[in-house]
């Protein structure tokens, strides 16, 4: 008894020492920009004006202040030569939880999940950790922002969109509220491996589900009513986060891949007048169709997938973006979950083996994706008077071979690209005779 409870004590330490060693990276904040800085003879990939050879971006003042060839550098800019090299806009990554877990293992870094069915009024950015190790090593692949959202079952919360170098989560906010997430119900009426039920158990559990979700979407649809008409006498802090979704000023994000849970989706954002965005989307290809008609965009979250079906053909995940990009569906490339956001250029290059343009897969992770946050008035495409946001890679970025990273801006500040990998992987350098 007494050596179990050392060993308890024992993995209650090491946990103890996990979650507090690994709350803080060892990057600093890049400072404001105080002077201009031009930056010459780059490829620019602006996304929504063509890709400029050997041109030349001025900074001033964290924005965008001019694009083109031979230009003048202001009195006390500083000017960098990148000759040769690709200038794109800082990337967007859509749909995670990055900073919101730490190590999966370890409870207490795991700041992601609500254990109620109904949390509309929670909002990832309270719980977004800005010194989390993982973030180095997303943005030392080229990508400037974030929008994580709380999980959980059915009402998750809202999401909130993130710039990757900050202090704290108040320096880091970008856009707050960018959408209401929604985990659909189960539509399939196969059993679980671990838990075989018989279909119509399994079905009619489906039922059940999806019955209390529409419940919830009646409770708030009341308490709008009474509120737009002056009868509410107290507060419900669920309900009343969702006026701005009722009114169409706030997105609802529904995850959902199966085909069955898109049209139940498509029906209640019918019925309520709701702007929706479908998150997951393995089966968006087989009605992008009535997606492009219906104007609902896709957070495409499968483009490493396996087929969903036996009948499928193996690389049916992957064509998925060009069949919606020929439908005319709004949609961003994503990869759900934290750590693996790292590859999500990487996924958009594969994007291009499978019948994407080289322009198209860029705007899934740049404007389309700044577009579905709702800033793309201010990020998303290397334009003036947007935020100089940018990213330069040595070669084509979406390329394993030519990608490589070597500077990054955000709103005109430094980024530190040094992380973790980085480090152990000198230090183990040191280890080679």
């Amino acid at each position: 008894m007494k050596f179990s409870k050392t060993c308890l004590s024992l993995v209650a330490a090491l946990a103890a020492g996990i979650s507090t060693t690994a709350l803080a990276h060892d990057m600093v904040p890049g400072k404001a920009q105080t002077t201009p800085l031009l930056l010459t003879g780059l490829t620019v990939h602006t996304v929504t004006d063509g890709v400029k050879a050997d041109s030349d971006v001025l900074i001033v003042d964290g924005k965008i202040a001019a694009v083109g060839k031979d230009l003048t550098a202001p009195a006390g800019a500083t000017v960098l030569a990148l000759d040769g090299k690709h200038l794109y806009p800082g990337l967007i990554a859509l749909a995670n939880q990055l900073g919101l877990i730490e190590i999966e293992a370890v409870r207490s870094t795991d700041d992601s999940t609500e254990v109620t069915q109904t949390n509309p009024d929670i909002k990832a950015k309270l719980a977004y950790n800005a010194d989390s190790e993982v973030i180095p090593t997303i943005r030392s692949n080229g990508f400037a922002y974030s929008m994580v959202y709380p999980s959980g079952s059915m009402l998750m919360g809202q999401s909130s969109l993130m710039q990757l170098d900050a202090w704290n989560y108040q320096d880091a906010l970008v856009a707050d509220g960018t959408g209401l997430h929604v985990r659909w119900p189960n539509a399939s009426t196969l059993g679980s491996r671990w838990n075989p039920k018989p279909a119509d158990e399994v079905r009619k559990a489906n039922l059940k589900q999806l019955e209390k979700l529409q419940q919830h979407f009646k409770d708030a649809k009341a308490y709008y009513d009474a509120e737009k008409a002056g009868l509410n006498h107290g507060l419900d802090s669920r309900w009343h986060e969702m006026l701005a979704v009722l009114d169409g000023k706030r997105p609802l994000f529904v995850h959902a891949d199966d085909e069955r849970q898109i049209r139940q989706a498509m029906l209640l954002a019918k019925e309520y007048g709701l702007q929706l965005t479908i998150v997951g989307g393995r089966d968006s290809w087989r009605m992008a169709g009535e997606l492009a008609a219906a104007k609902v965009a896709v957070i495409y979250t499968a483009p490493y997938g396996l087929p969903s079906r036996t009948d499928e053909n193996y690389s049916q995940a992957f064509v998925v973006p060009k069949t919606l990009q020929d439908a005319g569906v709004q949609y961003a490339l994503s990869l759900d979950g934290y750590w693996d956001t790292r590859n999500l250029v990487f996924a958009a290059g594969q994007a291009i083996s499978f019948g994407l343009t080289p322009e198209q897969a860029l705007r899934s992770v740049t404007i389309n994706a700044a577009q579905i946050a709702g800033v793309a008035d201010k990020i998303g495409s290397i334009e003036v008077g947007k935020a100089a946001s940018l990213v330069v890679s040595e070669g084509d970025i979406f390329d394993y071979l030519g990608h490589k990273v070597t500077h990054l801006w955000i709103d005109g500040r430094a980024v530190d690209l040094n992380n973790r990998h980085k480090q152990l992987h000198d230090k183990y350098q040191q280890r080679i005779n």
